[in-house]
């Protein structure tokens, strides 16, 4: 009797136990409400719920319990400031691409030249062939000018002694004219380019100097110190 009276608490206290777990578990987990304070034609407007004609704008959310804030929302942004944004993300993707390039040329270019001396050394190869397309340039301008010259003075002679001045002559003055005007052009290019390299070596070498000092500052701190001298034998 006793035996059948334990099983049957045993039994009542387990389904109580599992009525409570399940009663606890149905119960839904109730957050924090929040309290949400925007801006509507210049006041101060606070609400429990966001209407949907303010869900762009900026906000505060507080805590409805404790009244501390917990959260600031920025308004939405509008198309042409997400667009400007987006110009300026990629303005800025562009300028560290470049940026970084040019810490790569900078690499290669201390691993490339052993000194500064070989460093001008190959610019100045780069400026010889510079000016001496540009001397060749000058030349073919001053050959052209000539024979320029002597068409223009062949046509005029025609004409004072009231003769015409046939088209092939016309012609090889329009096309002389034309050649003169992009060699003009070419030189001057040219001369640009010189002025160019000139700007470009000394900027090289600065930066070659600031790169390689620290590692000569680097080597130097790292050397093995110098042995102090042997005593004297007494």
């Amino acid at each position: 009797m006793t035996t059948k009276r334990t099983i049957s608490i045993a039994i009542s206290t387990a389904l109580l136990a599992l009525v409570a777990t399940s009663a606890i578990a149905a119960k839904p987990v109730t957050k924090d409400k929040k309290l949400y304070c925007w801006n509507e034609h210049g006041r101060k407007v606070c609400g429990d719920a966001l209407p949907p004609e303010a869900a762009e704008s900026a906000r505060t959310e507080i805590n409805a319990k404790s009244g501390l804030q917990t959260g600031q929302v920025a308004r939405a942004l509008t198309a042409e400031e997400r667009a400007a944004a987006a110009s300026a993300g990629e303005q800025a993707r562009l300028a560290a691409d470049a940026e970084a390039a040019r810490l790569r040329r900078d690499m290669a270019m201390v691993e490339s030249y052993d000194s500064e001396a070989d460093l001008r050394g190959a610019y100045g190869e780069r400026i010889n062939l510079v000016e001496a397309s540009l001397k060749t340039s000058q030349l073919d301008e001053t050959n052209l000018r000539h024979s320029l010259v002597g068409m223009l003075g062949q046509a005029s002679d025609l004409e004072l002694s009231g003769k015409p001045v046939p088209p092939a002559i016309v012609a090889n003055i329009q096309n002389m004219h034309a050649q003169l005007a992009q060699l003009l052009r070419l030189a001057e290019q040219q001369r640009q380019d010189r002025r160019s390299l000139d700007v470009e070596l000394n900027d090289a070498v600065t930066r070659y100097r600031a790169l390689k000092q620290p590692a000569a500052g680097t080597a130097a701190s790292e050397a093995p110190a110098a042995s102090p001298p042997a005593p004297p034998q007494g």
